[in-house]
């Protein structure tokens, strides 16, 4: 209870400082009510909830399930206050239901220019909604961040977050209740955007402040913001202002009532090597860095950057944790615990920002080590420099941790999380690209470990003997990845028990209970129960959809009810695993809730046996193999390939497969936008008719080759669908 005074205190405190009228503080442990994504004021995603334990949970199944009509991801974990359930999905829709019933009570469709899927690397994704003083806060994907009724779920105001129209910007993250505010971020780092917090007044969308966590181009004068004076000195005074530099701050936004600060997580830079970005080097704040604002103003408060300089999308924008713990000599110190994407677990005091602690938790070659003097990695640029050649790089992108929630049990003072580890080729282009405005412009071609040795085949002899010659070359065929549901100990870093996951891309987030279980999701349509003592799985129920997003937990009437989002997707979405649900049953959408004595859950039925690619037209005249390679290279470097994989059961349309009207059709498609409403951009500002024609002819040929394959082996009575190597040029 003191805890908890201390917490109110706090906020009664920021309030009479500054904004008027703050949101009620989050609860201190999540109960009865789940009051915002990550169930309390730390987002610790740990219930005091007991009445589902190890000697009844064999009898959990289903309550009650809504059909989300989408096939593709949800992230969402839901907020569960008085009853009522509150999330959201595709796009920015956000719903309100009966807890105990599943009665839809309203709807949100917010209308949504699909033009921006042109700038989403990762899918139309939302992990969730914030509620205070009567509103839900929902962000769309075109960055327009929405206050809704929460009892009719109309439309109380709106604010457009895009601060240049002319740029990739989206939002795909949960809005945060700081204070008076309501403070939501943007994605768009791999295109053009310069990367930005906004925070907005709780009661009119009022813009309160804005914080870009890249400077502008010195030339243009005084910095906009004055805690950017001193980080324009840590950038090139010739870096590339034109293409923006990232950062952008697309998940992982706490508010901390003890402190009145906002603490931000930024993303990676853009393009993604130094080299391009800041030819000159340095640091590069506030790139890939934790910055503590003080939610009244929107100054800086403190920073610590997790990855100077960043060079590999490192991003900081994983969820992070606030809590209290017995370290560095003092006593239920309040501290921050944070796992990026970039290997280490990190404990940070987050009165002040201090480093307390940094523990590697998977291969890395990119540092050295942190150093013991100043708190910073040591760059290590034998191991993951790839501006002068191909690299292997540990950890690989997609990161160490990545948006999946972990959970923090106060009780045994460990993390529970799901843990990647894995590296990824690295090369760019030599020289310098233009800025393509709205359009990838990472400039990195990847190839993750489990693929680089089939993948080396396919890469000039020149590379391929240099990608051999590296010493990381000898990690990736000892271990090319580990996905793992871990327990580890935040101080030390020690993994107290691991689980292995079905791949690499399996990783769902996790809830843990003060009853002792661990709840996850797989790709392979599970929900798992596990003893959090030890690992042991005590449940699994088969729910057909594969599930990502982390659950959460509530109790309506003396019921406890635990509750999850399923559907695949996210980073590389149209990559739809071969042992995942959504490759066997599809990806139907749904919202499943759970409690001791349910049902089974209905199961979608298996999809039908794939048929051979229908026959292409022919070639238009006068295409040559050089218009061929020429529309390849086209559908790779413009960002065709990031939502067409063209692999089997792809959750976006495989072009090897397209129907005679869908060829008839294709420059009005591409060029002209005629399935823009469907979520199919157009390309017209970037592409020209014979770039169009280009890429037409390459997929004619490929889907040519695929039909004679395809062919071929149902002649032999091979399966149509055996695997594929997937080569991802952007990610």
């Amino acid at each position: 209870m003191k805890r908890f005074a201390t917490l109110v205190l706090a906020a009664l405190l920021a309030a009479c400082s500054g904004g008027a009228d703050p949101a009620p503080p989050q609860q201190e442990v999540a109960g009865s009510n789940w009051t915002n994504p990550g169930g309390d004021a730390g987002k610790t995603h740990h219930s005091s909830l007991t009445k589902i334990d190890k000697d009844n949970v064999g009898s959990l199944g289903l309550a009650w399930q809504a059909e989300l009509g989408t096939n593709r991801v949800l992230e969402a974990t839901p907020v569960v206050l008085d009853g009522v359930m509150y999330t959201s999905g595709v796009a920015g829709r956000a719903y309100a239901f009966d807890a105990a019933t599943g009665e839809e009570l309203w709807r949100f469709e917010p209308e949504v220019d699909m033009q921006v899927n042109r700038t989403v690397c990762c899918d139309m994704a939302n992990r969730g909604v914030a509620v205070a003083k009567g509103k839900v806060y929902v962000a769309a994907l075109d960055a327009q961040l929405y206050a809704l009724d929460a009892r009719t779920g109309e439309v109380v105001w709106k604010a457009d977050t895009v601060e240049d129209p002319k740029r990739g910007i989206n939002s795909t993250g949960a809005p945060e209740v700081a204070g008076s505010v309501v403070v939501i971020g943007n994605g768009g780092a791999e295109y053009d955007v310069r990367g930005y917090v906004s925070a907005y007044d709780l009661d009119s969308g009022e813009l309160r402040w804005r914080f870009h966590t890249v400077p502008r181009d010195p030339r243009l004068g005084r910095q906009d913001h004055p805690d950017l004076q001193k980080a324009v000195e840590t950038w090139d005074p010739d870096s590339r202002w034109d293409i923006g530099g990232g950062g952008t701050p697309w998940d992982a936004i706490n508010y901390d009532p003890l402190t009145g600060y906002v603490i931000v997580g930024t993303g990676n830079g853009g393009p993604y090597h130094t080299a391009k970005r800041s030819p000159k080097g340095g640091e590069q704040l506030y790139l890939s860095s934790l910055v503590a604002l003080n939610a009244r103003t929107g100054r800086v408060a403190w920073y610590y950057q997790e990855t100077p300089g960043d060079n590999w999308d490192f991003t900081a924008t994983q969820p992070m944790i606030l809590t209290t713990m017995d370290i560095g000599g003092e006593k239920d110190r309040p501290v921050l615990i944070h796992a990026p994407k970039n290997g280490f677990l990190y404990i940070f005091d987050r009165r002040s920002g201090e480093l307390l602690s940094a523990k590697a938790i998977v291969r890395q070659n990119w540092n050295k080590g942190i150093n013991p003097r100043t708190g910073k990695p040591i760059p290590n640029p034998d191991g993951a420099d790839y501006s002068t050649g191909p690299k292997i790089v540990f950890p690989a992108t997609p990161g160490a941790r990545n948006w999946h929630p972990g959970s923090y049990d106060p009780a045994s003072g460990l993390y529970f999380a799901p843990v990647q580890d894995m590296g990824n080729l690295m090369f760019m282009t030599p020289g310098q690209k233009p800025l393509r405005s709205k359009a990838i412009n990472n400039d990195a071609a990847l190839v993750f470990s489990p693929d680089i040795e089939a993948a080396l085949p396919t890469l000039p002899p020149p590379m391929q003997q240099a990608v051999r010659a590296l010493p990381a070359f000898k990690e990736v065929l000892k271990k090319p990845y580990s996905s793992e549901l871990r327990a580890i100990d935040p101080v030390s870093g020690e993994t107290r028990w691991a689980v292995s996951m079905d791949g690499w891309q399996d990783r769902g987030g996790v809830l843990t209970t003060a009853s002792g279980l661990l709840f996850q999701g797989n790709l392979a349509g599970q929900l798992r129960v596990f003893d959090m003592k030890d690992g042991k799985l005590l449940k699994r129920i088969e729910t057909g959809t594969s599930i990502l997003a982390a659950p959460m937990t509530y109790e309506v009437d003396g019921v406890q009810y635990v509750a999850v989002m399923a559907a695949w997707g996210g980073g590389g979405y149209p990559y739809v695993p071969r042992y995942s649900a959504a490759y066997k049953r599809g990806n139907q959408g749904r919202l499943l809730v759970f409690k001791l004595g349910g049902t089974d859950v209905p199961i979608p039925a298996e999809l039908p046996v794939l048929e051979v690619a229908p026959e292409p037209p022919a070639q238009a005249p006068g295409v040559s193999p050089e218009t061929i390679a020429h529309g390849q290279q086209l559908f790779f470097s413009v960002g065709c390939a990031l939502c067409h994989s063209n692999q089997h059961r792809s959750i976006t349309p495989d072009l090897r497969r397209m129907q005679p009207g869908t060829h008839e059709a294709f420059d009005q498609i591409v060029l002209d936008g005629l399935l823009s409403a469907n979520g199919m951009p157009r390309w017209d500002d970037i592409l020209t008719k014979g770039d169009a024609a280009a890429i037409h002819a390459w997929l004619i040929d490929t889907q040519a080759r695929t039909r004679a394959d395809e062919l071929e082996k149902q002649k032999r009575g091979i399966s149509l669908d055996t695997p594929s190597l997937a080569i991802l040029s952007n990610y």
